[in-house]
This record gives structure tokens, sequence and C-alpha cells, in this order.
């Protein structure tokens, strides 16, 4: 269950808060499977990309943008995410509504494209920002218009980056993935692991 103590789970003893500067139900989900003590506090930013953005540039961008935003005190170590998904260099987000889902679908639809979660953790301590990028490169099977249609009218894809879950109905039409799967998911847990470490929070004694 996510909650709002100090924690005494920072290396060398001192207590120490960890933030998820994300809205994001997969990622809060993700962390309290692992029995992580956080507070949960959302951003709102633009998200809007900048002209000729490279989908790398773009999620270290928002992830670092999310991580400022959700800074408030120096006992604290905010944790941001942002996940997209690129075929080439367009970016495929969240669609707009079910029509721009089957879109996306059949963009996707037999296809490769590549899943980027950029992660930002900023260290209020120290006012340091470690920002990096995990990329896993995912292939689609042929989607029929039926399959496209079904899965588009099922709701799930309507709130996740490229239009699926693949932590859902969408693992029906994954016939590969090389990378990591979590990070598919929308967080990419070995490499939040290690950033976490690094600022001084170690998830295996951050628990409660």
């Amino acid at each position: 269950m996510t909650t709002d103590p100090l924690a005494p789970s920072v290396e060398g003893g001192s207590n120490r808060r960890l933030v998820l500067a994300s809205g994001s139900p997969r990622r809060r989900e993700m962390l309290e499977r692992l029995g992580v003590t956080f507070t949960l506090r959302p951003v709102d930013i633009d998200e809007t990309p900048e002209a000729d953005e490279p989908p790398t540039t773009y999620v270290r961008r928002l992830a670092e943008t999310k991580a400022r935003a959700g800074r408030e005190g120096e006992h604290e170590i905010v944790l941001a995410a942002d996940t997209i998904v690129a075929l080439g260099n367009e970016l495929l987000g969240k669609p707009r509504d079910t029509a721009d889902a089957r879109r996306m679908l059949r963009q996707l639809s037999a296809r490769e494209h590549q899943v980027l979660t950029g992660i930002a953790v900023w260290d209020g301590s120290s006012d340091c920002l470690q920002v990096a990028v995990e990329t896993t490169t995912v292939v689609f099977a042929p989607l029929s218009e039926a399959e496209i249609a079904w899965y588009a009218a099922s709701g799930e894809p309507l709130d996740k980056a490229g239009a699926y879950a693949i932590q859902g109905l969408g693992a029906l039409f994954v016939e590969r993935l090389e990378g990591n799967y979590s990070n598919v998911v929308g967080l990419p847990l070995p490499l939040t692991y290690r950033l976490l470490g690094e600022a001084g929070i170690s998830l295996l004694k951050h628990q409660t």
C-alpha cells in the first residue's frame, strides 16, 4: 500500500522520502508490488514534442521535467518517468479516442517498434539529477481489422502509449520482444533499482 511516512531506508541510516512524480497506475502498482513505501505526487506538464525531436531526447526531457516539477524538500528523492512508443522517428503517445487507437494499431500491425522509457531521479539533499533511457524492441503480429476493432472497443488502449498494454489483452498480439519487459509496462525495474540505489535508496530495504 502506498504510504507517506519517512522511511529509514537510505544507505547510512538517514530518513528519506521516496516520491513518485507520476499519475500512472501501472508505475504505482509496480512499486507497490515490491513493497515500496512512497508518496504519490502526480505532476502536470506540457508533453508536446518539439519539432523533429528524436524519441530518446523526448523521453529524457519529459522525465527530467517531471522530476523537477515534483521537487519539494531536501529530504526527498523524486522518481519520474515517461514512456513512449516509437515507430521509426514517429512518436505514438496515448490515443485521443477509439478511432485514433485503431489507427495506431494498424501502424503497429506486423511491424517492429521500440518502447522507450525515460527515468529521472532527483536527490533533494545534493540537488543531483540522474536521467537515463531504457529501450525495448517489440514485434507485433499481423492484425486483422476484426482484431483491431475488438481490441480498440475493449477500452484498454485508450490510456496507453502506442494504444496497447502488454500486461493486458495486448499481449495477444506481441510476437516477441528484445529487452526488458517491465520497460514496456512503463517502468524498467532494473534501471529504476540501479538509479535509486545510486541516489541512496535500496529497494531491498525500502519496504513496509
